[in-house]
This record gives structure tokens, sequence and C-alpha cells, in this order.
């Protein structure tokens, strides 16, 4: 008998359930990533009990989802869901049952639930209760909607879209049936939020493989919630340095950086400005002013997805800036990264570097070794600058507006133009960044001005 490692607290909440006369299970996503040696996030209950009733049990409960019987238990300041056996009512919105009833009956329970490997339930005294062969799916690694698939789909639409998450994170396959129904009503994902959408998307380029994009744009899924990435698919690149179309190559950009929520984002969206920006000439196709046009672009995807605005302002900022770059090694200067650094703020810089680092790696062999020893070349710099501690911003300078206030500047515009001016001369001589030196760089200024 298979057997799982669940807290003391989620054991001790079954316990008094079961002594109480009740049914009481692990369920869900606990059970499927304990038996796959994951850790789970979330240990969910399920059980015969009322809602009532469970609040009866415990002495600390709050009512989370009690219209849909879910009551939140907490054990030594750790919440544990516990929600009673139900069934769904009517959907009519393809998200959300009008009514629940409960059940007595976990073999009901489980039949609501989305996929197979989710609906597993475990104690102690039974073990595993697989009464739709989750064990068998999660042995062949096979996403597997639980009864009929279009009735799961057409009861949630979101599901979908879990199962294309559920296959990134996981590795699976998604099982040609439940393929099918996400085919054909992939279309109720226009009834579902925008929130919604975007975390179950954003868990999707987050996860190990998200390259699963390119089965979402197959099953017709981005058609719906991401249109713009349908049309870089259907982009070809005719040029010699790359050898996918765009969205081939924003995928094969995606598995090579880390899965960093705005590294993902930016290389999912990167290249999003091609498809409008394309001309072609002798049979080469070019792309000027991508970053410009990708920029506004992914502004609009990033709102209408409902982000929160540190996503956005970071990842237009890095499609803005991805392929601005050195044209060649010898090129490759230390005054120009500085002000480059200065301008994006290192932190956003080195995001920066990884951007250029994934995006050249998605590209053809064509001046390959090139780019790198560029993109090499010009974090070595960037290095250099950081460890050397030059100013960047004009915090960092030697002086502050009080000081050139001493020196009779007037508070105002001309102060902050001044020192403005002062952080430009740092950025390119490091050297002058001595407070005696910069009021001497002001009053010769001032002194100029007052000529003219």
């Amino acid at each position: 008998m298979v057997q799982i490692k669940m807290p003391d607290e989620a054991r001790e909440i079954i316990q008094t359930l079961e002594q109480s006369g009740y049914e009481a299970y692990i369920v869900g996503g606990c059970v499927r990533d304990s038996i796959l040696g994951r850790e789970p996030m979330d240990w969910d209950i399920t059980t015969s009990a009322s809602p009532e009733q469970i609040k009866e049990l415990f002495s600390y409960t709050i009512d989370t989802g009690i219209e849909h019987g879910t009551v939140t238990v907490m054990k030594n300041h750790c919440p544990f869901e516990v929600t009673t056996y139900r069934v769904d009512g009517k959907y009519e919105d393809h998200r959300r049952p009008n009514e629940v009833h409960f059940t007595k009956s976990l073999k009901e329970d489980l039949l609501r639930r989305d996929f197979t490997i989710n609906a597993m339930a475990y104690n102690d005294r039974e073990g595993i209760v697989d009464i739709y062969n989750g064990m068998d799916d999660l042995k062949k690694k096979r996403i597997r909607c639980v009864g009929v698939a279009s009735q799961r789909f057409d009861e949630d639409a979101l599901r979908i879209l879990r199962a294309l998450r559920f296959q990134a994170q996981l590795g699976f396959e998604i099982e040609e049936e439940t393929k099918k129904a996400i085919q054909k009503q992939a279309k109720f994902l226009r009834d579902i939020s925008a929130e919604r959408i975007q975390v179950e998307l954003d868990k999707l380029l987050r996860s190990a493989h998200p390259e699963v994009m390119e089965n979402a744009y197959k099953l017709g899924v981005t058609k719906i919630i991401l249109s713009e990435f349908d049309r870089m698919m259907e982009t070809p690149q005719n040029n010699p340095h790359h050898k996918y179309s765009v969205g081939m190559h924003t995928i094969m950009a995606l598995k090579n950086i880390e899965p960093d929520h705005i590294l993902r984002w930016t290389m999912l969206l990167h290249d999003v400005g091609k498809p409008d920006a394309k001309t072609s000439e002798n049979g080469r196709d070019h792309f000027k002013k991508h970053p410009v046009i990708g920029e506004k672009i992914a502004r609009k995807i990033i709102r209408r997805l409902k982000f929160d605005n540190q996503t956005l302002k970071q990842v237009t900022k890095l499609i803005l800036w991805h392929d601005r770059r050195f044209a060649s090694p010898e090129e490759v200067n230390k005054k120009t990264t500085r002000h480059w650094v200065s301008e994006l703020g290192p932190e956003l810089f080195e995001k920066l570097m990884k951007v250029q680092k994934a995006d050249i790696s998605a590209q053809s062999d064509y001046q390959l070794e090139r780019k790198k020893e560029v993109l090499s070349k010009t974090n070595a710099y960037f290095q250099e600058i950081l460890r050397e501690k030059d100013c960047l911003c004009v915090k960092d300078l030697c002086v502050g507006g009080k000081d050139l206030m001493e020196i009779g500047v007037p508070q105002g515009k001309e102060l902050g133009e001044l020192l403005s001016w002062l952080l430009e001369k740092v950025l390119d001589d490091p050297s002058l960044n001595e407070k005696d030196i910069l009021l001497r760089l002001v009053r010769e200024k001032r002194e100029q001005e007052e000529c003219l």
C-alpha cells in the first residue's frame, strides 16, 4: 500500500473527523505531488462532514468558501482547507456552478474534479482511493479528464488552461480525447476573466516546459487568449540571423532562460512587434524598429491580462532594450556600457544580459560567435562597473543639491539640470566624482553661461 507522509496537522484533522464518525481524506494536488515525489503547495482535505459539523469540531476556523462547503481549519498557525463532499449544480458561464449540493459519497465528489491525476484521495487507514485510474495516468505521464472531457471543459473552461499548465509543469502529455475537447471548446475561454487566465499562463511560462506554448497554439488556445502569439507563430524569418519563425524562435528563447516571472514574460513578448515591423527586400526579411513596436503591443497585452505595474514597467523596458547592443566586439567599451547601466539601472541591466543571451541562443549560427563575444565583453564591463562601484545615478554623486545651493545655485530647475549634467560628466569619466572637482565644474559652467 502506498503511504503518503502528510503534515501532522493534516493527520490530526483527519483523525478528529474520523473519530467523530465522518470520512476524511487529503485530496487532489497534494496526493498527486506526493506520489510524484514533489513537495505539495497545499494540503486540502475532503470530508463527509458538513461545514457546520466541521466548525463544531475545531476551535479556530475561517469561513473561506462556506457557500461551496469550504472551511479553513487553523492548526499551529497553518491553514488547511476542509471541504464537504459535494456535487456541482448546473454550469451556465463555463466557470462556476450556479449551486452546489452536499453529498455523502466520496465517489461523487471525485467525479466533479478536472483530471484523473487530481481526483485521488488518501488517508492512512485506506491508503490511495483511486476510482478513476489516476495512478495509471501518473505512471503513463498522461493528463486525462475525469469522465467525459467535453463535459468537464463545458463546466469550467479554465480547465483547458490547467491541462496545458500541468503538461508544462509535469512534463506529461495530454490524452487524445482530452486534446480533441480542448480544440473544440477553447472558444469558451472568452468567458474566463483576464486575472484567471493570467495566473494559469504565468504558471505555464515559469514551468520546466514553457515550450508547451506551441501546443497551446496548435490546439487553438492562444488564438483566444493571446492572438498576438498566433501571428508570431505564422511569421517566418527569411534572414541569415534566424532559422525559426518568430514564434518558434520565441519558444526556443523561453527554454533558454531561467524561470523568472519578468524574464519569461519578456522572452514571450520580446519579438511581438516583428509581424507588424516585417518588410522584405531581395528575398530577405527585415524587422526594423520591432522593439519599439513590440513595446507598445506588449504594454496592451500586459494591461489586458491585468498584471501589476512592476511587471508592466520591467517587461516593456526590457523589450524596448532587448536589441540594443554593440555592433562588433571591437566597439564594446566601458563608457557606453556605464551609460546604459545608468539609464536602465543595474538590476534591470543584469536581466537584459540574460535576455540577450537567451535571444541569440535561439538564432541561427550566422555570426553567433561574434554576438557571444559582444555579450561577454559587455557583461564583463558591467561586472567591473559594479565591482568598482562607479557612480550610476545622481544620488551617487559626491555633491548634492545642498552643496550646489551653498555656492549660489538657486533651488529649482537649474539645480536639477546641473546635477543631471554632472552625472553625465561622471558617467564619461568616474575620476571626476570628487566634491571639489564637481563644484569647480559647476562654477565654470555657470561663469561661461553668464558670459554668453
